[in-house]
């Protein structure tokens, strides 16, 4: 794949110093910046000024820098960040509806984003159609004149969908709105603007930081776009506020150079335990495994060098069986209990009753979401074998 196409190379490439010539751009600890002359200032607050900064709510450098850096990861012309990945998200569709419009999205998808769909959207009269995402005919049958929004997950949590997104987007383009993805599960694997989506839209806090030492979101797309998100007197952004604080930003980009390294061996971990899953009969689904069935669509858009991500979910029947399969292997050293992902140890949790619980069981049930499904995040386990060993004695004991 040629380099222009390869997003690690693109953030290897960016030449990023500090005003020292520092090797790590410096953290610019301001929310306020100064002016020698007030006509700068005025140009500054109508968005004319270039290389200015006004007021850390709207840029301050070391967002800048790190904005720019998930640019060069998405290859979009510009990108924003944000306090969290549900600021990203919300933020990104308030800029593209107004009240009496109309969104399409899946109906497989991050609880939260789920709610903010499903209950809070409505309070604005704006209307949402909740569809399966991979069938493209159910998506364009629910598009209606007012439609401003196909949103998706480029990888649907937690029942790991592959959408369509060159497809999707060009059912977008037919119909003059919007595509957005959530390209949280697979950064560096997928690459929506690449693909043809408008808008990409991250939860830094999971994979591309790494750590969850930190919540943040980002928000890539045109300049035209990022611009009226950020405007000064209707950018839904500036005026919602969720500002991501500039030492989590200086954080956040260092961790984004080893990203390339760390989605690889994520990969490779899910990929070694989902085929000891598969062999053991217990069910698992995982986009690298050949019987996924979007596992040739996935192979068709990824990049090859990074892998097919680090989740994968199993099916243990009942609660109770994944309740106990999840205590004894925290008890193991397996991995922890616990919510999110991208993290270098392994996580898991029961969907239903965590990460989807916004998702009300019968629609669950609709999505194929088993009161027993677990969502590993697979951690950066060194010796991988032996964490199946672990998980293995955890099952036998059931």
């Amino acid at each position: 794949m040629a380099n222009k196409k390869d997003p690690a190379t693109r953030i290897q490439s960016l030449l990023q110093f500090g005003e020292y010539g520092d090797v790590n751009p410096s953290v610019t600890d301001s929310a306020t910046f100064t002016f020698m002359q007030a006509k700068t200032m005025l140009e500054t607050f109508k968005g004319e000024a270039e290389g200015c900064f006004l007021y850390s709510r709207h840029w301050n450098p070391s967002n800048k820098y790190l904005a720019d850096a998930l640019a060069a990861l998405e290859g979009t012309e510009a990108a924003w960040v944000t306090a969290s990945g549900m600021g990203a998200i919300t933020c990104a569709m308030l800029q593209l509806v107004n009240s009496g419009d109309h969104i399409v999205t899946s109906r497989t998808t991050y609880g939260g984003t789920y709610a903010f769909l499903k209950n809070y959207l409505p309070k604005f009269n704006i209307e949402v159609s909740f569809v399966d995402i991979s069938n493209l005919g159910a998506v364009e049958k629910a598009i209606q004149p007012n439609t401003k929004i196909i949103y998706t997950e480029s990888v649907t949590n937690p029942m790991l969908q592959v959408s369509d997104i060159p497809a999707l987007a060009k059912i977008a383009n037919k119909h003059n709105c919007k595509l957005l993805v959530d390209n949280t599960f697979t950064p560096m694997i997928l690459q929506p603007n690449e693909l043809g989506a408008h808008v990409t839209l991250y939860s830094l806090t999971k994979f591309v930081n790494g750590k969850n030492d930190c919540v943040a979101g980002a928000i890539c797309g045109t300049n035209d776009y990022i611009a009226s998100l950020i405007d000064v007197n209707d950018g839904t952004a500036m005026l919602l506020g969720p500002v991501l604080d500039p030492f989590r930003s200086s954080s956040i980009l260092k961790n984004l150079h080893t990203l390339h390294i760390r989605m690889r061996q994520h990969s490779e971990n899910a990929m070694f335990l989902a085929k000891k899953f598969k062999e053991a009969g217990i069910g698992v689904c995982y986009p690298g495994l050949s019987d996924h069935p979007d596992h040739d669509l996935m192979k068709k858009m990824m990049h090859p060098d990074f892998g097919f991500g680090g989740v994968l979910a199993i099916d243990m029947k009942t609660f109770d069986r994944a309740a106990t399969l999840m205590e004894k292997m925290e008890m193991e050293g397996v991995g922890y209990l616990a919510v999110s992902l991208g993290y270098f140890k392994t996580l898991f949790s029961n969907s239903g009753k965590s990460t989807s619980s916004e998702v009300p069981e019968d629609i669950q049930r609709e999505m194929g979401m088993s009161e027993g499904l677990i969502r590993f995040s697979v951690g950066l386990d060194h010796d991988i074998e032996n964490t199946w060993n672990l998980i293995q004695k955890c099952m036998n004991e059931l």
